[in-house]
């Protein structure tokens, strides 16, 4: 016991202190973007784009400890049957996600007081829960997809070490070849959810391949005024099949929330309800009581 100590005393003091530059703390000891405190930071964390989603929320929950907001990210954390959780608000986009990741991740795995990585890591649990537009065409909105791959066509994840060793590259090879992908546009990448997450959000769910992208009209395909670089990319994304897995999903986040998480070392998955559907060109913009359902069945298996 005391060689071991001694090696996690010599680990902690050869490793870099972080600098307030890099790390921004607020006065109050809470990280700069989120305003969290470690203490505030449940195991079980649920995020969504939309700000007014985490007050639907914790509308389900038997008692709120706190709640706090700064810019887009509002954040509570409270017990639904008696598991706790923190709800998070990311706004839209993988850009935030960069910065939600590092922060939740920092007060779980570093010293806010010292600027040391704790010794221990803590690993949290994170659902991203959503809402979609399929792109096959018989994805029925109302649906639950669960998105086991995560495919990033935002590049955050090619500015990290290591993004390899967490990536399907043979995925990532079949599609570029597939796609005919430009290179002009960030080099995709394909990330999978958490097993233990797909186990247990696959019973309420259909699951399918998701795309993260970096915009809501020219990178989904979407033409108002301004014609597309790749005038076939939804053909094109709908067509492609590998190892028996298809796209069925556009979002904005989830690449991002998996590839971080894999890297970072905690579980995570994205679960989207699904508004509309690209192929069929429909949508449904007054889903708010199929939303109701949507969470209380998530909650309910993240409590279980």
């Amino acid at each position: 016991m005391k060689i071991k100590a001694y090696f996690c005393l010599l680990t902690f003091q050869i490793m870099q202190k972080i600098s307030p530059s890099e790390l921004m703390i607020n006065k109050d000891g809470s990280i700069f973007h989120l305003h969290l405190l470690p203490s505030e930071l449940a195991d079980t964390i649920i995020l969504v784009g939309d700000p007014g989603r985490v007050e639907r929320i914790t509308d389900f929950f038997e008692s709120v400890e706190f709640r706090r907001q700064s810019r887009e990210f509002i954040s509570a954390t409270g017990l639904y049957k008696g598991c706790r959780m923190t709800v998070l608000s990311t706004g839209i986009g993988t850009d935030n996600i960069d910065i939600v990741l590092n922060e939740l991740d920092a007060l779980a795995n570093i010293d806010l007081d010292l600027r040391f990585p704790k010794i221990t890591h803590r690993s949290l649990r994170i659902v991203r829960v959503g809402t979609s537009g399929a792109l096959q065409p018989d994805i029925p909105m109302g649906s639950f997809l669960l998105s086991t791959i995560s495919i990033g066509f935002d590049g955050l994840l090619n500015w990290y070490a290591d993004r390899d060793q967490i990536s399907l590259l043979d995925y990532e090879q079949a599609f570029v070849h597939h796609m005919q992908w430009s290179d002009k546009l960030p080099a995709p990448y394909f990330v999978p959810a958490s097993s233990r997450l797909i186990d247990l959000l696959m019973p309420i769910s259909m699951p399918g391949m998701t795309i993260s992208a970096p915009g809501f009209y020219g990178p989904q395909g979407r033409v108002l005024r301004l014609p597309l670089h790749d005038p076939d990319l939804l053909d094109k994304i709908e067509s492609f099949h590998y190892q028996g897995n298809r796209i069925c999903n556009f979002e904005m986040e989830g690449s991002a929330i998996a590839g971080l998480s894999g890297l970072l070392g905690h579980e995570a998955a994205t679960i989207c309800l699904i508004i509309a559907n690209r192929y069929l060109q429909q949508s449904d913009t007054s889903y708010i009581s199929m939303m109701d359902n949507f969470i209380e069945k998530v909650l309910d298996k993240l409590a279980e």
